[in-house]
């Protein structure tokens, strides 16, 4: 399958819309027993193919929740203090959670490498969250990233071949 390219990819991701959340919404009614095997051989074939810092959509466009954790890390990591760091860069949005200030990320840098690459956020490293155990759980989630990630959007394309509901 060919890789929708970023000015196709809303478009695309429009069109498929309804189908895809008809779909997840039967996926999460009566999810396959090999759904968490299926999604992790469909992640893995994608990024083999993927080459992210061609893209890096996500971080141009939405920025991560920051756990405590990833506070802490990155913290330590820029050598200031965690309420330093979150002052610097991060707000809290309506849910109460840390995210970032703006957008594009703040870590990114011009040929689309992270600042932060070896202590980014957990949502960073598990973007877009395909390969993910109970995936039928996160389904929301993942109709949010298929107007974002080419890869996404290849990823449910596939799963709908190969597991039909």
């Amino acid at each position: 399958m060919l890789k929708p390219n970023l000015a196709e990819l809303g478009k695309l991701a429009k069109d498929k819309h309804i189908e895809n959340k008809k779909y997840f919404d039967k996926l999460k009614k009566k999810a396959p027993k090999n759904l968490d095997y299926v999604m992790q051989e469909l992640h893995d074939a994608e990024f083999k193919k993927t080459d992210c810092l061609s893209c890096a959509n996500c971080c141009k466009t939405t920025g991560p929740l920051f756990t405590s954790a990833d506070i802490e890390r990155i913290a330590k990591h820029l050598r200031q203090k965690p309420q330093q760091f979150i002052e610097q860069y991060l707000r809290i949005d309506e849910d109460k959670d840390y995210v970032l200030q703006s957008v594009p990320c703040a870590f990114l840098d011009q040929d689309n490498t992270c600042f932060i690459y070896e202590v980014r956020p957990k949502a960073c490293r598990e973007f877009p969250h395909t390969d993910r155990k109970k995936f039928q759980q996160i389904s929301d989630l993942t109709l949010k990233n298929i107007p974002i990630c080419p890869a996404a959007y290849n990823i449910v394309e596939e799963m709908k071949k190969k597991l039909p509901l």
